[in-house]
């Protein structure tokens, strides 16, 4: 099923977290299976490929590549500050995330180089979810902003 979720979303993660939410939603509907429509299989991926979709029509997420941004990628125990310095080859990018106050710029760079969701940033530093939305949201339309 990983391997489904995979193939759509593109990311492990996000494939994890739509194989976890298809069979929470399987075993909230299990009640509406019915055999006599089709086989068990065909409905269970149904609802994951259906996860699968809302997922990314709901944050908008495009496709990552595996290409490094600067000289070397970055991990996931890097801190924020750390993975700017590695953006060596996007110069105007790393202009403009200096223009942006410490905290938002972390933000955007959980976000966009380690893959975080919103839920996950928000879990890890411990803020609502709502304002890491909108403070990402924010930081990337200064962004636009700033590379014209």
């Amino acid at each position: 099923m990983i391997g489904v979720a995979q193939r759509l979303l593109k990311r492990r993660a996000l494939a994890e977290e739509a194989v976890q939410d298809a069979f929470v939603l399987i075993w909230r509907h299990a009640a509406r299976f019915d055999p006599q429509r089709g086989a068990g299989l065909t409905w269970i991926y149904a609802i994951l490929r259906n996860r699968s979709l809302s997922i990314l029509r709901d944050e908008k997420r495009t496709e990552t590549s595996d290409a490094p941004l600067g000289e070397e990628a970055a991990s996931e125990e890097d801190d924020p500050e750390t993975v700017m310095s590695k953006l060596s080859d996007a110069k105007a990018l790393h202009a403009c995330l200096e223009t942006l106050p410490p905290q938002r710029r972390g933000l955007v760079l959980l976000a966009f180089v380690q893959g975080l969701t919103h839920g996950e940033i928000a879990g890890k530093l411990g803020l609502p979810i709502g304002s890491v939305k909108s403070w990402i949201r924010r930081s990337l339309i200064a962004l636009k902003e700033c590379l014209g």
